[in-house]
């Protein structure tokens, strides 16, 4: 089972050795994410003072207890005064930090919500090709694993950048307006600290991106596995699988353990610089304070004391920011594998596009070409003309071209060139709304969502009545069946109708159409997973449904054929004969072929 992880093309590169490319990748994310922070910015600005009152009240701490020490030889009183004003000016700073951390939340899950939703809106709209050319689950790995990576570094990013940025620049002015000569020791060291980090995560971003897509292939992988279980035991492929997922397991583990080691060098390179920095401030100071002043400033133990407690202030900064380097390379890579959705170019909008309303169902294919790749072709030069209430069945070998016409006809995919029109309107000059709402559509794939049969049923008119409902569900036959469930038809299904047979699946499917009865229908294999007793009793459901309505048939089984007023026969994307029943079994041709051959062709 080859897994396709094509479809979303990732915008950055994957080779570490091209920095300018990951970086201007990088540069291109932060942008982006920032355009998404701009509904916040009232937020950041609260977050923002909080983080300056809490780091100048962090600062003014030290201060008071270097006041008390110094107070010790012959002032008790100012001990006391000193050490309240510290205590009062630590539950301040805790407070703020509080609010502080609670507005971050918000501002990061918010942004968080609003970037899934303009995933998931973004996906509502993107042509089905890009759909159907991309793993299920390496979109799903990106919305959901992928997001919240990038909610946990933001989170991180908004917790150490405002309360850094803040610590970093007043704790230098304190220290400055104390002493200049060791103030200047701490500068100057400074530099090398930020040299290491930004060295180390300009080469990271493109390893965490590599992370990332893997984790995605790994995602899509375990998706497609789950979801087709049955046809991997079927096919004893249980060892071919646990090979692949080993496989992609190994890359992820090298792949994240070379992103995590050069990150992880950041912290300890800087706590080394930061370290190097508090005992140049600790022998500076004791030496000031050894000769009494330098340069007419007065140096106490209570000022050392001050001073050490800021160089700890000031370089813890570059360790916070320093240790989460790893995790905002990591939330930016997973941004942009989110971003690469939006970039996707979105269905043309047809909003302005008048609706088709009162349709008759005449539909006509003039000289159609499609194909799903360039380098195959498939449907060529393809006529058809139907009449309204008409019955067209579709037949054909497999990869003749049947459902790519269903497809098109849904305008699912767009013709390469021709036209398709309905009741003389060329469907791309109507909203593709109007037009899937003129078709009733029943496929094989079923499609149930979790919830009870009547939420199900439901989908096809959300304001029918209960007794409309039982009534379509007895004309299509599954009335039967619901009635046997244990809560009838307020029985929860589970994911993908879960708990019911394939069979009982398209019941509901066929059900909803019946509900439902638009101007013309597709039924593509609508029976194939239904016996052939109970197929027998729906067909006079399905020709009473199909009066008056043109309908489009694909389908295996020669009762439905039979019956259809015209039959396309189907082969290499032409249709090659057509005619009733009779007239094609008269002539001898390819479609006798199929019918002496029991008619199975896929």
């Amino acid at each position: 089972m080859a897994m396709d992880t094509s479809g979303f093309v990732p915008k950055g590169n994957l080779n570490a050795d091209d920095a300018a490319l990951a970086n201007s990748g990088r540069r291109a994310t932060v942008k982006r994410v920032a355009s998404f922070l701009k509904g916040y910015s009232g937020r950041i600005m609260i977050t923002l003072v909080l983080a300056a009152v809490s780091v100048v009240f962090t600062l003014l701490v030290p201060v008071k207890i270097g006041n008390a020490i110094d107070c010790l030889i012959d002032d008790n009183d100012g001990v006391i005064k000193n050490l309240l004003f510290a205590v009062v000016f630590a539950v301040t700073v805790g407070i703020s930090q509080y609010i502080m951390n609670v507005i971050n939340n918000s501002i990061t899950y918010n942004t968080v919500r609003d970037v899934r939703n303009a995933a998931i809106r973004k996906i509502e709209h993107l042509p089905l090709k890009v759909i159907d050319s991309s793993s299920q689950g390496d979109i799903v790995s990106r919305i959901v694993a992928d997001a919240d990576q990038f909610a946990e570094g933001l989170l991180l990013g908004f917790t150490q950048a405002f309360t850094g940025i803040m610590t970093i620049v007043l704790t230098l002015i304190f220290m400055f307006s104390m002493n200049v000569v060791i103030t200047l020791v701490v500068v100057f060291i400074t530099p090398l600290s930020i040299f290491i980090a930004r060295f180390i995560s300009s080469r990271t971003y493109s390893m965490f991106q590599k992370q990332s897509i893997e984790r995605g292939e790994q995602t899509a992988l375990i998706d497609e596995m789950i979801g087709n279980e049955k046809c991997v035991k079927a096919f004893s492929k249980e060892k071919q699988v646990l090979e692949k997922f080993d496989e992609i397991n190994e890359r992820l583990s090298v792949s994240s353990l070379n992103a995590i080691f050069f990150s992880s060098l950041t912290n300890p390179s800087t706590r080394f610089v930061n370290a190097l920095c508090y005992a140049l401030v600790a022998l500076c100071g004791a030496f000031f304070c050894i000769r009494g002043s330098i340069g007419g400033e007065l140096m106490t133990v209570g000022t050392l004391t001050v001073f050490l407690s800021y160089a700890n202030q000031y370089t813890k900064p570059f360790n916070e920011i320093s240790s989460v380097i790893s995790e905002l390379q990591n939330a930016l890579a997973c941004a942009a594998r989110v971003f690469e959705i939006l970039d996707e170019e979105s269905e043309s909008d047809d909003s302005e596009l008048e609706s088709i309303t009162g349709c008759n169902g005449i539909v006509d294919l003039s000289d159609v070409d499609f194909s799903y790749s360039k380098d195959r072709e498939l449907i060529q030069d393809l006529n058809l003309h139907v009449n309204a209430g008409e019955r067209v069945a579709i037949v054909g070998p497999t990869g003749s071209g049947k459902t790519t016409m269903i497809n098109l006809l849904m305008r699912f995919y767009d013709v390469d060139d021709g036209s398709i029109r309905v009741d003389g309107k060329d469907i791309r000059d109507v909203t593709r709304k109007s037009l899937r709402r003129s078709y009733g559509m029943v496929l094989q794939d079923t499609w149930l969502k979790k919830g009870t049969i009547m939420d199900n049923l439901r989908l096809a008119r959300a304001d029918a009545s209960e007794d409309e409902i039982i009534a379509a569900a007895k004309e299509s036959h599954a009335h039967g069946f619901i009635r046997r469930l244990e809560k009838g038809y307020d029985t929860m299904i589970g994911e993908d109708g879960g708990g019911l047979s394939a069979g009982q699946k398209q019941l509901l499917c066929i059900t909803r159409v019946m509900l439902n009865l638009p101007p013309m229908l597709i039924l593509d294999e609508a029976t194939s997973s239904i016996d052939t007793r109970t197929e027998m009793q729906i067909q006079s459901a399905f020709l009473k449904m199909m009066e008056g309505r043109t309908s489009f048939i694909v389908a295996h089984r020669l009762q439905t054929v039979q019956n259809a007023d015209i039959i396309l026969v189907m082969k290499d994307g032409h249709i090659v004969e057509s005619g009733d029943h009779k007239s094609l079994m008269a002539a001898g041709g390819f479609y006798k072929k199929l019918y002496m051959a029991g008619y199975d062709a896929g």
